[in-house]
């Protein structure tokens, strides 16, 4: 640094020591100018904010909000990219439903199901990669742009500003001891500064139109994302829909129960040393008892359940409901469903 730069950098420094220390006042600024740079401030903590946050909207990762920061350069290096090279929340979640769809089997129902939304969730993926390279390229590499150039600019400005008018204030204060030519110089510089900052600031507060057509952009840009996303959803609602449909009409195939094992009774002769001389056929019924034919095995699975094997006639006692029967069979006494039996002698009413 010269010895005239380092009496520079003194007297600002000293000007600037009295005004905070000892109470000096310096030159006042007028109310436009203060206006002004009001108005500017608190444009580029917009400008800086909403990229902040926009680039945060799009990407909430922060590893993949970097690659995204990254893409303005990718795509001049590569020319227009289709993919902003990392992989969105949507495509992870499709990629598993297809996994998970295949495994099960697309003759499933579900597996079926989990195939055709998952095939879904990857189409969002790709809207939404279109939605996250169109907002970066036409709202906030134009509004980043307007960061590096405007503010910047009008930062320096402001910097060489107040440098100057400390400069010229502790001149001024030394009127005397100090040649009238030099505070002169120093006046010149400060009005110079002052009139740059002026027109830096103006340029960024006459840049609404541009910045006006750049949120436009970003509105459209995420129209344009929900009626893609949207046209996604409604097919893929309409294939989940018929699948119901048909599964509720297609009717259910019958389980076939094995039956348990079961004692077989039979009378006891003493003179054969207790052995059984044979199964006993069912009891007859008497004429108009309520009963029922068994035409599929039923394994009582819980307490309270008749269990029977086809074939098999049970006494009907009552109906619970209609889905079960109240019945007893050797002499047992439980409950059955009605769509394994035949009513042969009705319950009186």
């Amino acid at each position: 640094m010269s010895v005239a730069g380092f009496k520079k950098q003194f007297f600002k420094a000293s000007q600037l020591m009295s005004e905070k220390v000892g109470g000096a006042e310096g030159t006042k600024l007028d109310e436009d100018f203060k206006e002004l740079e009001r108005k500017a401030d608190v444009t580029s903590k917009a400008v800086v904010d909403v990229i902040s946050k926009t680039t945060e909207y799009l990407q909430p990762n922060p590893a993949s909000r970097t690659k995204l920061n990254m893409l303005n350069t990718v795509s001049k290096i590569r020319g227009q990219v289709n993919s902003p090279g990392y992989p969105q929340s949507e495509g992870l979640l499709g990629e598993s439903m297809n996994k998970y769809g295949q495994d099960i089997g697309e003759d499933n129902n579900f597996g079926g199901a989990l195939l055709d939304v998952g095939e879904a969730m990857k189409r969002l993926a790709e809207v939404k990669d279109s939605l996250d390279i169109d907002v970066k390229q036409n709202f906030i590499d134009p509004l980043q742009a307007v960061a590096d150039r405007d503010i910047k600019d009008i930062q320096h400005h402001l910097k060489k500003m107040e440098g100057r008018r400390l400069d010229y204030d502790y001149k001024k204060k030394r009127q005397g001891k100090i040649p009238d030519e030099e505070i002169r110089q120093a006046l010149d510089k400060f009005h110079e500064s002052k009139e740059m900052a002026e027109s830096s600031m103006h340029n960024l507060l006459e840049t609404d139109v541009e910045q006006v057509s750049q949120l436009s952009a970003f509105v459209e840009s995420l129209l344009q994302y929900h009626r893609q996303a949207t046209e996604v959803l409604e097919e893929v609602t309409e294939k989940l829909k018929e699948r119901v449909n048909e599964s509720q009409s297609r009717p259910r195939p019958k389980r076939e129960y094995k039956p348990r094992q079961s004692f077989d009774y039979g009378d006891t002769d003493p003179s054969n040393d207790g052995n059984s001389s044979g199964p006993v056929s069912p009891p007859a019924y008497a004429s108009g008892e309520p009963c029922c034919k068994a035409l599929y095995d039923f394994v009582a699975e819980n307490d309270g359940e008749l269990g029977f094997c086809e074939g098999e006639t049970i006494t009907l006692v009552s109906q619970i409901d209609e889905n079960w029967f109240e019945g007893r069979l050797r002499g047992q006494s439980g409950l059955f469903p009605t769509n394994y039996v035949e009513v042969v002698v009705p319950l009186s009413r």
